[in-house]
């Protein structure tokens, strides 16, 4: 899985790299085009700064030719009272200078010539129709903006915020990609686990996505395949034992037979002094060859392969019927049911599920003794169709559940140990089964699952 993640991140670097140098050079192409300007506004910026010193000296010369003919008259300012002067004329009276031109007025309109006379400060002033000060702040701004350096920093920072991207974009792929390979690689693991004959590993998951229904999927594969393997053991077993009780059967009858013809000829030609005894012995050998005739049957019952004619068979009826026939040889168990509503039908041979169905009330009757109650429940389950018999006897021990099915053991007085057995075949061949389940009533609770009509 490991591999999974690595290809889907190259696959990423690969489809992601061409595109984002594509991206950069079209992008650092139209920047380069946009700041072009840069050039074009230093030379403006050199310009107007020319432009603005050649103004303020040609009117710096014109005032001064202006004083020296006497064409403009100033404003005479006394040094004695120079403490209300404006601190421009006051720094200039304190620096010694003879003479000085500086810009005056809101945006620097105005040009002021200033001369020192004696103890006057003489003041000539003219517009100039322009403001030097504001084209000043112009050329600085213009200047600071070229010495920037814009197309180096619009280059970086564009490369840092692609990178950024990027590089938030590779570890969001890298996080999806583990999230994508993990419960891939639990899912390999479980394969490779059932794989081995581990058929009772589950993965687990709470996703709802596709990962998650390819998890639930496989562990209902899983969970089938334990199903079908134990049911396979169990029919293997049941083979072994038919063959066993085939050959037991025929061994059985074969010698039976002449001895019962024998004692019926004997209690036929009693006579003498020992009649009564000759006939009592000659009874209880009958009765006991009768028995194990009936034994003999019930292997030969277990051994042989019924026939099976599937059909549509109402379950609730069915079910409803065997009550009705065994509440007259058990009138001391009180019978209830609890049928499904959409009266469900079943795909199977109706012979077969009468005999499930006797031999599972039979032993729920005799379990719940006298008194005891015995409960049919039918409902349907996704493709299959159960019925339930519920008893109020004293339940089955731990112990016993894991051979409840075998052939030969009975846990009952007189039985034989078959009756379980030959119902649960009759099930399989019906491609169905028979587990036991909770019981409602206290006691054991069987359920007959069939195929859904």
């Amino acid at each position: 899985m490991n591999r999974l993640r690595n290809r889907l991140i190259l696959v990423f670097v690969a489809a992601t790299l061409a595109p984002l140098a594509l991206t950069l050079w079209v992008a650092l192409t139209v920047l380069n085009l946009s700041l072009d300007s840069t050039q074009d506004l230093d030379r403006i910026s050199k310009s107007l700064h020319a432009t603005s010193r050649e103004i303020y000296r040609r009117a710096s010369d014109s005032l001064r030719q202006d004083d020296g003919a006497g064409r403009i008259q100033p404003q005479h300012f006394d040094a004695a009272n120079r403490v209300s002067w404006p601190p421009a004329l006051q720094e200039f009276w304190s620096s010694g200078e003879a003479e000085r031109s500086m810009l005056a007025g809101e945006h620097g309109e105005t040009l002021e010539y200033l001369t020192r006379h004696d103890d006057e400060l003489w003041l000539y002033s003219a517009s100039l129709g322009v403001g030097l000060q504001d084209a000043s702040a112009q050329y600085a701004h213009a200047r600071s903006l070229v010495k920037r350096d814009l197309r180096r920093g619009f280059v970086y920072v564009f490369l840092l915020v692609a990178a950024t991207i990027w590089i938030l974009a590779f570890f969001a792929l890298a996080y999806s990609a583990h999230r994508i390979s993990q419960p891939i690689q639990r899912l390999t693991t479980g394969l490779s686990e059932v794989a081995a004959g581990h058929l009772d590993y589950r993965v687990s998951s709470t996703r709802d996505d596709e990962i998650g229904t390819a998890i639930r999927a496989f562990n209902r594969m899983a969970e089938q395949l334990r199903e079908s393997r134990d049911r396979l053991v169990y029919v293997t077993r049941l083979e072994s034992w038919q063959a066993l009780a085939r050959k037991m059967a025929h061994e059985v009858k074969n010698s039976l037979t002449p001895i019962r013809l024998t004692m019926e000829e004997i209690s036929a030609r009693r006579s003498g002094r020992d009649e009564e005894f000759l006939q009592q012995a000659s009874q209880i050998v009958v009765d006991e060859v009768m028995s194990l005739e009936r034994r003999v049957r019930a292997f030969s019952e277990f051994a042989a392969e019924p026939p099976v004619c599937p059909k549509a068979i109402d379950v609730n009826a069915l079910l409803e019927e065997r009550i009705a026939l065994l509440r007259a040889a058990h009138p001391g168990i009180v019978y209830s049911t609890r049928l499904a509503d959409e009266h469900p039908h079943a795909l199977a041979d109706e012979d077969l599920v009468k005999g499930v169905l006797t031999n599972l009330l039979e032993n729920a009757a005799q379990a719940a003794q006298p008194g005891g109650l015995v409960l049919g429940v039918t409902s349907a389950m996704n493709d299959k169709i159960a019925i339930e018999v519920h008893d109020s006897g004293p339940g089955l021990a731990p112990q016993v559940r894991n051979t409840l099915f075998e052939p030969t053991i009975s846990f009952k007085r007189g039985g034989m140990g078959l009756g379980l057995s030959i119902a649960r075949k009759s099930a399989l061949l019906l491609g169905g089964d028979i587990v036991l389940v909770q019981g409602e009533l206290g006691g054991a609770a069987f359920r007959v699952l069939l195929p859904a009509a």
